[in-house]
């Protein structure tokens, strides 16, 4: 029974050591609740998280609010001396900024990073990217070099990556992910293209991992899914924590168990992502 429901002359006396205990209980209970609300400090819901050796950060490539968000996450771990590294989806493996100065120019990062502007605005990317090569913190690719991503679609051993389960579940979601409108004989060839860029990105963070410090991973929400991305190519002694930024006005299409953590905020009009699949290819002219 609640206290406010007795009357104070009848209310039962509780020791102060367990009236204090309680309301620490509750008080605890309330920073735990409130560490993840959307409107909750960038910083407080990072430190919630803390310690892991990475923190994987799933993005909608679109989201606006998404790239603050990541500039916000690289300043706090900056700020608490703890960001290892800034690895990223948007650049190839092997590219990176270990010999860039804190005081370079941004087109000599986007230079040491090959950077896609095409592929990846700049103006999305570049203030977290900046803001971890100002703190003299490395910002590496992580993604599977275009290079190899044809000999990833033949790699067979690729198959044998994810349990038999979560491999049929990556098919789904390459399905998915293309609208339906794949070829079923492309489907093997382009989830073994999804978990070569996976194993990669796990093997970027191993690379990068320092001792009492975080990586932080950018990549797409597909890529940092517990159950069939990243997560599952990392060695078992990497404490990692997932996050999921998510622009929908409701959490009803969130799977249990696919990340730590969903970090919401504002849905985006809506808008059909597979329009432009649907559309019929040009003639290339003669």
């Amino acid at each position: 029974m609640a206290l406010s429901r007795f009357s104070p002359a009848r209310a039962p006396r509780l020791p102060f050591l367990l009236v204090a205990t309680l309301v620490a209980a509750a008080l605890a209970g309330c920073s735990a609740l409130s560490s993840d609300a959307p409107d909750a400090p960038v910083a407080r819901r990072v430190a919630a998280l803390l310690p892991v050796d990475a923190l994987l950060l799933g993005e909608q490539h679109d989201a606006p609010e998404h790239h603050v968000i990541e500039r916000e996450t690289v300043e706090a771990l900056v700020a608490r001396g703890q960001l290892a590294a800034l690895a990223l989806e948007m650049a190839e493996e092997g590219r990176g900024t270990a010999h860039v100065a804190p005081t370079a120019t941004e087109a000599q990062v986007r230079a040491a990073l090959d950077w896609s502007d095409k592929a990846w605005p700049w103006a999305s990317y570049g203030p977290a990217v900046m803001a971890a090569v100002r703190a003299g913190v490395p910002v590496v690719g992580a993604n599977l070099p275009r290079a190899r991503m044809k000999d990833a679609m033949a790699d067979v051993s690729l198959d044998a990556q994810l349990g038999n389960d979560a491999y049929v579940a990556q098919q789904d979601a390459v399905r998915e992910g293309h609208c339906k409108l794949l070829p079923e004989s492309q489907i093997i060839p382009m989830t073994r293209i999804q978990v070569g860029r996976d194993r990669a990105m796990a093997q970027a963070i191993v690379k990068a991992r320092q001792p009492g410090k975080t990586v932080l991973l950018i990549a797409g929400s597909g890529h940092v899914v517990r159950t069939l991305g990243v997560p599952q190519h990392l060695p078992n002694d990497v404490r990692i924590a997932t996050v999921r930024m998510l622009a929908a006005p409701t959490l009803a299409n969130v799977v249990p168990g696919e990340y730590d953590r969903i970090w919401q905020t504002p849905a985006l009009p809506p808008q059909d992502y597979c329009a432009d699949l649907r559309r019929p290819a040009k003639a290339s002219p003669q």
